[in-house]
């Protein structure tokens, strides 16, 4: 401990009734005061930046990647006495119709383990209120970072929506065989068109079990993001006034500088180019622990390394050995 004279920094503040903290703070280049009122000038410049979009956690984590250490209940403290609180969501309307007498696929999803891009899909559909109508709005997502890659807003919930979005999704990203496209049971993805469309393009459909929404959780995700961020903070005349803000918060905004908590507060875009080029083209892995466990016997001629294989393979592998 340093001395100053026969006392230590501890012994004196013990003496003058001040903390050690205090002591060190005030050996600071700048008053406190004034480094306070930065933290609140780059705090208030953030939020306002984002459209009040951002709450007290991201907004932290962005104070840090512009090389700012602030501790995210100062962050929340400062956004409250600036009236700076992100906006707050809605209630939300279920759109899925599963009453349908279509094929409904097996969920692949939740048994995969993703490596790269374009291995998982999700899709969904939420609804949008205007002044005078309902719109819709259907997007695809890549599972492993999140971004939006292909999306599409309509007055109607008939199946040209989803396949509006889907056929965007695939002229952006030309997705390779054997990519898996997970969604709900709704009549728009199991109808023939739909699947005639994966079916061209060697797309595995995979589908949500009943009250089991975890599997496409990132789609629903995103679609709060959505309404909490740009929808519920703004009054919309028409379809071309929604389609046009809607256009700008997805493509400028959530893919490209929007911190996403999921991917280490990254957005998708920049995720995406720091993943290792070559990982990308080496597929999914999925595994039935159940089979291999209890099953045994089934594949009991087999050596151990052979087992191992056969609960380890590729979606592709799996969707023609199921």
């Amino acid at each position: 401990m340093p001395l100053q004279g026969s006392l230590s920094i501890e012994r004196m503040c013990q003496l003058a009734g001040v903390s050690r903290a205090g002591f060190y703070r005030s050996l600071q280049d700048r008053a406190p005061v004034e480094e306070d009122m930065e933290a609140r000038s780059v705090i208030q410049q953030i939020a306002v930046e984002h459209r009040r979009r951002y709450g007290y956690r991201r907004i932290s984590a962005e104070l840090r990647r512009r090389g700012m250490l602030v501790n995210h209940k100062r962050v929340l403290r400062i956004i409250r006495e600036d009236n700076l609180l992100a906006v707050q969501p809605r209630a939300f309307v279920v759109t899925t119709d599963s009453d349908h007498e279509f094929e409904v696929y097996l969920n692949l999803a939740s048994r995969m383990k993703l490596t790269g891009m374009n291995q998982l899909w999700v899709a969904d559909i939420t609804y949008i209120r205007l002044k005078k109508e309902f719109v819709y709005l259907a997007v695809v997502l890549d599972a492993f970072s999140r971004k939006v890659v292909g999306w599409a807003l309509d007055c109607t919930l008939a199946a040209r929506l989803p396949i509006a979005a889907l056929e965007q999704a695939i002229a952006q990203r030309q997705p390779p065989p054997g990519l898996v496209h997970h969604s709900d049971r709704g009549v728009q993805y199991a109808c023939g068109d739909y699947a005639q469309i994966l079916q061209r393009h060697q797309m595995i459909p995979s589908m949500s079990r009943p009250a089991n929404p975890n599997d496409n959780a990132s789609c629903e995700s995103f679609m709060k993001t959505l309404k909490r961020e740009e929808i519920y903070a703004n009054d919309y005349r028409d379809l071309e006034h929604l389609l046009g803000n809607i256009d700008v918060f997805i493509e400028q905004y959530y893919n490209r500088c929007r911190l996403h908590s999921a991917l280490g507060y990254r957005p998708p875009e920049e995720f995406e180019q720091e993943a290792s080029p070559g990982i990308n083209s080496a597929g999914a892995t999925m595994s039935f622990f159940r089979h291999g466990e209890i099953y045994q016997s089934d594949v009991g001629g087999n050596s151990s390394g052979e087992r191992r294989r056969l609960l380890h393979r590729s979606p592709a592998e799996q969707a023609y050995r199921c």
